[in-house]
C-alpha cells in the first residue's frame, strides 16, 4: 500500500502550529540544505502529513515546495494560510479554496500604462471535486457551525493589500475582478506542482481581513487565529479524503493485477530460520506460493539482531519510511543494550522497547508478527 504523505505547507508560524497540533508525535525530517519538515499522522486519522514552513512570498514558496516534492514524492500538495477577501460577501473566518491561482505581478510597462500579463494555474479536476465534496458534508468543523466555503480564483502577488482605494487595489479589481481573495504564496506552490507531473495542489485560505484598511483592527481582534483554525480544519479533512482515495486506487490496482493472472499448478518454496525466499523470473507459468516458516527464536539478542536486519530490508523495499525506520532501530538498540548491560537482565525494559517497535511497524504485518514473537520470548525468560 502506498504510504506516501500529503505535503502541507504554510507561510506563517500561526498557520504551521494550527496543523502541527493536530499531528500525533510528529518527527523531524531534515533536508540536506537545512529545511526542516515534520512528519506525522493526523491524530485520530490515517493520513500521513509532511508539514513545512516556507515563509512569505511566492519565490520561497516555490523553492521549498519543490524541495518537499523531491523529498517526499507526495500524493498531493496543500497550502493552508490566511488571505484578505476581495468581495464583501465573503465574511471574516470564511474559507476560500482556489479553483485558479493568478500570478498577478507579471506585465509590461508602456507609455500608456501598465499592461497585465498574468499567469494562471487551475486546480486539478479530481482535487477540486473532492474539496467540494468535503465542503458539502459540513462536518469538517468538528461539530461546530462550519463557516462558509467559497470556491473561486485567488490572486497571489508580492505585496500585502490593505486598501480598497489605492491604485494597486483599483488595478486588481480591473484585471482580476473575479478573484475572491489575495495572498502571497499560492502562485509559487502552484508552479512547483505544475512542474512535477501536474501533482494535485489545493490552496486553502482562511479570511482574516477584508483587504480594506482594517487589517490592524482584525488582527487585534484575533481574526487571524480564527481564520487559520478554520482553514486548517478544512485542509486536514481534505487531506484525509485525498489519502483515502489514493489507498482505494492502490487497492483497486492491486486487485486488478491479482485478478488478471491465470495460473494453474503450484510451486512451493519454503524459507526457514533467518532465510528469505523470493521469486525472480521473466515469465512464470503456474501458481507460486511464497511463505516463511521460521523456527521460534531462543536467543533474544540474536532475534533482535535479525529483526534489525529485516527492518533495513523493509526500508529499502519502501515498506517503512525513514523516520519510522530510525525510530524503530533506536528502540532495538535500547533493547539490545539493556540485555547486555543489566544484571539480572531487565526484561521489563526490553519488553517496553519492543512494544514501541511493534507500534511503529504495525502497518507491516510480517514485521509486527515477528516483534510479537520476540516479545513472547523475552516475557518467557523473565
Amino acid at each position: 500500500m502506498n504510504d506516501s504523505p500529503i505535503v502541507i505547507l504554510t507561510a506563517l508560524d500561526v498557520e504551521y502550529e494550527a496543523i502541527r497540533e493536530k499531528l500525533d508525535v510528529p518527527q523531524v525530517r531534515r533536508h540536506p540544505q537545512g529545511t526542516r519538515f515534520e512528519v506525522g499522522r493526523i491524530r485520530g486519522g490515517k493520513c500521513r502529513i509532511a508539514l513545512g514552513l516556507v515563509g512569505k512570498g511566492n519565490q520561497s514558496a516555490a523553492v521549498l515546495a519543490e524541495r518537499a516534492i523531491a523529498e517526499f514524492s507526495p500524493v498531493a500538495l496543500l497550502f493552508v494560510g490566511v488571505a484578505g477577501a476581495l468581495h464583501t460577501h465573503i465574511a471574516l473566518g470564511d474559507v476560500v479554496v482556489a479553483t485558479h491561482v493568478y500570478a498577478f505581478h507579471g506585465g509590461t510597462s508602456e507609455d500608456d500604462g501598465f499592461k497585465s500579463r498574468p499567469r494562471v494555474w487551475e486546480a486539478s479536476h479530481g482535487a477540486d471535486q473532492l474539496a467540494r465534496h468535503v465542503a458539502r458534508t459540513r462536518d469538517w468543523a468538528g461539530g461546530g457551525r462550519a463557516p462558509e466555503v467559497h470556491f473561486g480564483p485567488i490572486a497571489a502577488g508580492e505585496v500585502v493589500l490593505n486598501s480598497r482605494v489605492s491604485g494597486h487595489a483599483h488595478w486588481i479589481r480591473q484585471h482580476y475582478n473575479d478573484a475572491l481573495a489575495i495572498e502571497m504564496e499560492g502562485a509559487g506552490v502552484a508552479q512547483a506542482a505544475h512542474l512535477n507531473k501536474s501533482l494535485p495542489v489545493v490552496v486553502v485560505r482562511g479570511v482574516s481581513d477584508g483587504a480594506d484598511g482594517t487589517k490592524e483592527t482584525t488582527d487585534r481582534e484575533q481574526w487571524q487565529a480564527r481564520a487559520v483554525a478554520n482553514a486548517a480544519a478544512f485542509t486536514l479533512a481534505l487531506a484525509e479524503n485525498l489519502a483515502g482515495e489514493e489507498q482505494d486506487r492502490a487497492r483497486s490496482e492491486a486487485n486488478d493485477t491479482k485478478g488478471s493472472t491465470d495460473m494453474t499448478g503450484t510451486t512451493r518454496n519454503v524459507a526457514k530460520d533467518n532465510a528469505r525466499v523470493g521469486v525472480q523470473a521473466g515469465q512464470v507459468y503456474g501458481g507460486i506460493h511464497v511463505s516463511s516458516e521460521r523456527t521460534a527464536p531462543t536467543d533474544p539478542t540474536k532475534a533482535i539482531a535479525g529483526l534489525a536486519a529485516r527492518l533495513q530490508q523493509a526500508r529499502t523495499a519502501g515498506q517503512l519510511d525513514e523516520d519510522t525506520y530510525q525510530a524503530a532501530q533506536a528502540e532495538l538498540a535500547t533493547a539490545s543494550e539493556t540485555l547486555l548491560t543489566t544484571t539480572p537482565q531487565d526484561m521489563g525494559a526490553v519488553t517496553l522497547a519492543l512494544k514501541k517497535v511493534r507500534g511503529l511497524v504495525a502497518e507491516v504485518a510480517i514485521l509486527a508478527a515477528e516483534v510479537g514473537t520476540i516479545i513472547a520470548l523475552v516475557q518467557g525468560l523473565s
